[in-house]
């Protein structure tokens, strides 16, 4: 079962953010930190590449790289690693293959850029798109993505994503990647199955074990071929969720994380992260349309993936209010029921979590930063993506 907060959340945000228009979002630093803390010990010892798509808030992300254990970033767009790069940052993966041939031109024209950018490629195909549009690509530093899905008869257990997924796979893709004057320099492995499903039954769990078997034998052997071939710098596995096990496979040069110096709700039915909630967003009373009910502004914001309950942003659970399933979080306002509610005047806020953690960025220009250390208070401001003018898709 998803962990119920102890504390009264609500009641020192609203304190802390007293003076400060809603909606807005909200970013506690002292849980951020907590948890940056917690991701480096479930890796033991791996360096982890932080996955910007989790935060999406470059004041945040270069809060996390300054603690011990997190090195480089996990971009998810050229043009944001064209930025970051611009911006002084040399270790930067963009973890998802790429059509945008202005951006690729660029990167593999500019050669103070082209050393600090390794794009992914994950098939024949893809690069000889890269040979055929991009000019200047030669000496463009690539790693292939490889399937970390888990198969069991017909059965395709995990993401739908790379096509390459054995040695031999791996080494047409490589071989066709060097004659294209492409410089080869790691493999990338994320295993969703593991990382991205909350330890929900024993059947997920004994699944999670299999996968994590099998994976370890088969990245194995693909990383062999490839050493073979090519001067690896790099071998990226895992997620938040899988930092516990990944982290115990020898084929593994470093790790991915993002989601978890948040904590959002997705992430509260794994057995083996102890994270605290640190990011929340809170909407404003607007209406009270009927005794037990309260009308917030805003509210909308539904989590990709699979539609359903588990991607709608939660209510704190202190606040005794529900949402309403005929309407769910709306647009512009958002109807919830429940005891609470009579105790809410206009204009006091409702604090809720998000079901996963930088897509709650695309929101809001700004996090408010407060602290609880000498007392709850605002400390300050990080601009989001969008608040510096930024959007990557």
């Amino acid at each position: 079962m998803p962990r119920r907060l102890s504390e009264p959340v609500a009641a020192r945000l609203s304190a802390a953010t007293a003076g400060l228009p809603a909606p807005l979002a909200v970013v506690d630093l002292d849980a951020f930190d907590a948890n940056a803390a917690t991701l480096v010990s479930l890796a033991g010892g791996r360096p982890i590449r932080i996955a910007t798509k989790s935060l999406r808030s470059r004041p945040l992300i270069e809060r996390a790289l300054a603690h011990d254990g997190f090195e480089g970033l996990m971009c998810h767009a050229v043009r944001e690693a064209l930025w970051w790069a611009g911006a002084g940052h040399t270790n930067l993966l963009v973890a998802y293959p790429s059509v945008d041939v202005p951006a690729l031109a660029r990167l593999a024209t500019d050669p103070s850029l082209t050393p600090a950018v390794t794009v992914m490629v994950d098939s024949v195909e893809h690069v000889d798109f890269i040979a055929r549009e991009v000019p200047g690509h030669r000496g463009l530093r690539v790693a292939v993505d490889v399937d970390a899905s888990l198969r069991v008869g017909p059965a395709h257990l995990g993401v739908w994503r790379s096509p390459t997924r054995t040695a031999a796979d791996v080494e047409a893709v490589i071989r066709r990647a060097q004659e294209h004057g492409l410089l080869v320099t790691g493999l990338m492995f994320y295993e969703a199955q593991i990382a991205g499903l909350p330890d929900s039954s024993p059947v997920v769990r004994r699944m999670k074990r299999v996968s994590d078997a099998e994976l370890r034998a088969r990245r194995a052997e693909v990383v062999a071929a490839a050493q073979a071939l090519a001067d690896l710098e790099l071998v990226d596995g895992g997620g938040t969720g899988s930092l516990h096990v990944s982290h115990l496979d020898p084929s593994l040069t470093e790790l991915a994380a993002g989601s978890g110096l948040f904590a959002p709700t997705l992430f509260d039915g794994y057995d083996a992260l102890s994270l605290r909630p640190g990011a929340y967003f809170a909407a404003p009373v607007v209406r009270r349309p009927g005794d037990g009910f309260v009308t917030a502004y805003g509210g909308g914001y539904v989590a990709s993936g699979p539609p359903g309950w588990s991607r709608v942003p939660s209510p704190l659970p202190e606040q005794e209010l529900e949402l309403l399933r005929q309407e769910g979080t709306g647009e512009v306002q958002t109807p919830l029921r429940g005891s609470g509610a009579d105790r809410l005047s206009l204009g006091d806020r409702i604090w809720f979590r998000h079901a996963k953690a930088g897509e709650l960025a695309e929101r809001f220009t700004e996090f408010v930063l407060v602290s609880s250390d000498g007392g709850d208070r605002v400390v300050g401001r990080a601009a989001t993506y969008r608040g510096e003018g930024q959007c990557f898709g």
